[in-house]
């Protein structure tokens, strides 16, 4: 029996392009909102040309942002695409772009503008530093988000240059924000008529992030610095030298820390004075570590692991990117998805983070090439064929280009 998606009859106009507005999209479309990925002509997307790596002139990248989207290639600078993208709106509940706050105002494809076409619009806008304040209008990119929001102050280890967090991580946080906020802004649409404008940005990600950090300097003034893996206010909480590598122990609280000692022979650490509470295990945080090291050092990662488990510690590795998708974990909460393409063969796709038990979320398509869908969408949404034949032939529409790469 097949289940109507969560997002069903949800149309989104995405004028998103590289990272943090495609995956927030991305959320939308997984699950079952009707995605319509409106491209610039002459390339679209700025992430189809991203690499390597490239899967047959596909750019990996954008294959793994853009799934369960539709490719309108649209020319916004004319009158005339303007036009065409109002009567889009009409027609539309979502709205997201991710251009320098002031662009779509000059446009004429700003909030207020639209919302007079559709008065419960919901209309999202993901910005380097957000749409209001001294630093509206400069362009942001990850790294720049991380700096200015602390991370990079806090990542990394002591005494050694300045480090970002692995992944883009404002990038898809602020994602993760746009589409949480989108999502409050429908349900108060539907049930008040009202649309609102949602305004969030990669600064704004970054520091939300930074609850324990804040939170020292909101009490004491105390300006946090790296701290490599360890716990920013609890011991041991940290990756732990073994024999052949290195594990992560997580024994944060008083009862686990005891379980740690016992299940290593260590008991002895319980009734030492330097260690006997959580503050004293913080204070001296380097100094237990190479206690605990000592230990470790003596057998290898995979045989403590076993033995952690056993005694019930909550302990684990710390995986490279083949060993994430070979666990059985990850495999069986299904967060690699395998789909069939025809020109591409088989596409792996991180997995869905979200399990919905009645509406699950679902990988459908692959990402579209540039303008796959231009004619298809347009005649859809209520345009005529001779209307889009007109539209293609002025260059205001642009149908199917391929992957984009060589755009």
């Amino acid at each position: 029996m097949t289940t109507e998606a969560a997002l069903s009859g949800v149309v989104v106009l995405d004028l998103t392009q590289i990272m943090a507005g495609p995956f927030c999209t991305m959320a939308l479309a997984d699950m079952g909102a009707n995605v319509i990925k409106v491209e610039k002509p002459n390339g679209g997307d700025d992430n189809r040309r991203m690499g390597p790596p490239f899967i047959k002139d596909w750019s990996a990248g954008f294959l793994a942002l853009n799934r369960n989207k539709r490719s309108l290639v649209l020319d916004l600078r004319s009158e005339s695409g303007q036009a065409v993208f109002k009567r889009l709106v009409a027609d539309a509940d979502v709205v997201v772009e991710n251009f320098r706050p002031g662009v779509m105002g000059r446009l004429g494809l700003g909030y207020e503008t639209l919302a007079e076409i559709k008065p419960n619009l919901v209309y999202c806008s993901v910005s380097g530093f957000g749409n209001t304040g001294p630093d509206a209008a400069k362009g942001g990119f990850d790294l720049v988000a991380q700096g200015v929001s602390g991370l990079m102050s806090i990542t990394g280890h002591p005494e050694m240059p300045p480090a970002k967090v692995g992944v883009p991580i404002t990038d898809i946080s602020a994602g993760l924000l746009a589409a949480n906020g989108i999502l409050c802004a429908y349900i108060h649409a539907l049930k008040t008529g009202q649309g609102q404008q949602v305004d969030t940005s990669l600064m704004e990600a970054g520091i939300a992030y930074t609850v324990w950090e804040s939170s020292v300097y909101f009490s004491d003034g105390e300006i946090p610095g790296p701290l490599g893996s360890a716990h920013r206010v609890s011991a041991p909480y940290q990756a732990l030298r073994t024999s052949d590598g290195y594990l992560n122990i997580g024994a944060a609280t008083q009862p686990t820390w005891e379980q740690l000692c016992r299940a290593i022979g260590l008991e002895v650490l319980i009734e030492d004075p330097r260690f006997l509470m959580p503050g004293d295990r913080k204070a001296r945080q380097d100094e237990l570590a190479a206690l605990l090291e000592e230990t470790f050092a003596t057998d290898t990662t995979a045989n403590w692991l076993k033995m952690l488990e056993e005694a019930g510690v909550v302990a684990g590795p710390i995986y490279n990117m083949e060993q994430v998708y070979k666990d059985p974990q990850v495999l069986a909460r299904k967060m690699l998805v395998d789909l069939e393409d025809l020109d591409l063969g088989t596409i792996h796709n991180i997995g869905i983070p979200v399990k919905l038990s009645a509406t699950p979320g679902q990988i459908r398509t692959r990402a579209p090439m540039l303008g796959e869908h231009s004619a298809e969408v347009l005649l859809e949404r209520g345009f005529n064929k001779e209307e889009v034949g007109e539209l293609v032939e002025a260059g205001t529409v642009v149908e199917n280009q391929g992957p984009g790469t060589r755009s």
